[in-house]
């Protein structure tokens, strides 16, 4: 046989333009509707609310999701879906570059500890009411409780993988604490200068309360800076600390899934043989790609100009990922959600105000 009859790989170039026409009209949707977002955010009335790129831009996904979408879904929902998913994980990983693990030695002992119980009670607290009181479905408890707990609508997003939501799960769960987080925002300076001369509150201890318990990063910066800019570093970072607790968190949760009796992951199918197994847990990979980028970042190896402009990329990833959830997620079914998720999403932010001045004071 001679060499000209071998048979010879295929280089397989036509697979990956198919791939590229196929993702690329959904991807420049998402982008077109995160450059937008971003640029509203970056206006002055929406940073003195608190109101971030990832809020405005699921907004503006669900509009253009329920009223002109229908015509273009077809050709855009491969796009959308990478965005909402893989883009997402990937977003999540790289919100490693904005803390270090200096930042859990800059607000102390106290402050680590603070953090950590009002992450672990406003979740618990989410779930027993969610569940016992209120009769919401698992997935809603465990987000709404996420998101009040650590950072958001960036919470909710990362722990919407790990309790298998819905894209209208996801949606009311950033609904509901992107409402409480804005309220909180005018609610906490009001709440110090009613309450710092009776409990003697420093600026610093202010910094501490609203780090550790007002939602979304944009929300403690916007309410930590209408009392002074002290406040305002002294509550960005106690809240960084709080979004390092994200990783852990995520990990824990899934394995509680796994284990939680009567749950799906938790259901043991039988083997060959007639032995029993477990189904497999999910480890949320991206989680400990987070701590690893963190990790790096605290090593001080990141030249400032590689890390500025990661930090630009996630916000445009985080951006996008919101934008395709926005574009898929139907009002029909965030109204058939009803008042629970908000009657929920509103004992938990009376306990963030209430119990976490009582905790931030005794510690």
């Amino acid at each position: 046989m001679s060499l000209a009859n071998l048979p010879l790989p295929r280089l397989r170039h036509g697979h990956w333009l198919d791939t590229a026409r196929r993702l690329a009209p959904g991807l420049l949707l998402c982008a077109a509707i995160a450059w937008l977002a971003s640029g509203l955010a970056a206006l002055p009335w929406f940073g003195s609310h608190g109101l971030s790129a990832l809020t405005v831009a699921i907004v503006i996904g669900m509009l253009v999701g329920n009223t002109v979408y229908g015509a273009v879904q077809a050709p855009a929902a491969a796009g959308v879906g990478l965005s909402k998913q893989q883009l997402l994980r990937l977003g999540i990983i790289l919100y490693g570059l904005r803390l270090t693990f200096q930042d859990i030695a800059a607000v102390g002992l106290a402050g680590v500890l603070t953090d950590a119980l009002m992450l672990i009670s406003t979740f618990v607290l989410a779930q027993w009411l969610g569940r016992r009181w209120l009769g919401l479905d698992a997935r809603t408890s465990m987000l709404v409780g996420a998101g009040s707990a650590i950072c958001g609508a960036a919470a909710v997003l990362a722990t919407a993988p790990v309790a298998k939501a819905r894209a209208d799960d996801v949606a009311v769960a950033i609904a509901t604490v992107v409402v409480f987080g804005t309220v909180g925002t005018f609610l906490y300076p009001v709440l110090y200068q009613w309450l710092a001369p009776s409990l003697q509150m420093t600026e610093a201890g202010y910094g501490l309360w609203v780090g550790s318990t007002v939602h979304e990063v944009a929300q403690v910066v916007a309410a930590g800076g209408v009392v002074s800019s002290s406040a305002a570093d002294t509550a960005v970072v106690a809240k960084m600390v709080r979004v390092m607790m994200l990783a852990p968190f995520l990990i824990a949760l899934s394995l509680w899934l796994a284990r939680r009796p009567g749950s799906a992951a938790a259901v043991r199918q039988p083997a060959a043989g007639g032995a029993v197994q477990a189904r497999q847990i999910t480890i949320p990979w991206f989680a400990l790609g987070f701590v690893a980028v963190a990790g790096i970042h605290s090593l001080g190896v990141i030249p400032a100009q590689a890390l500025a402009i990661g930090v630009q990329w996630d916000n445009a990833l985080l951006t996008m990922a919101m934008a395709g959830l926005g574009l898929t997620t139907h009002v029909r079914a965030v109204r058939a959600a009803g008042i629970k998720p908000l009657l929920l999403g509103l004992v938990l932010f009376v306990w963030l105000v209430l119990g976490g001045l009582a905790v931030n004071t005794w510690l």
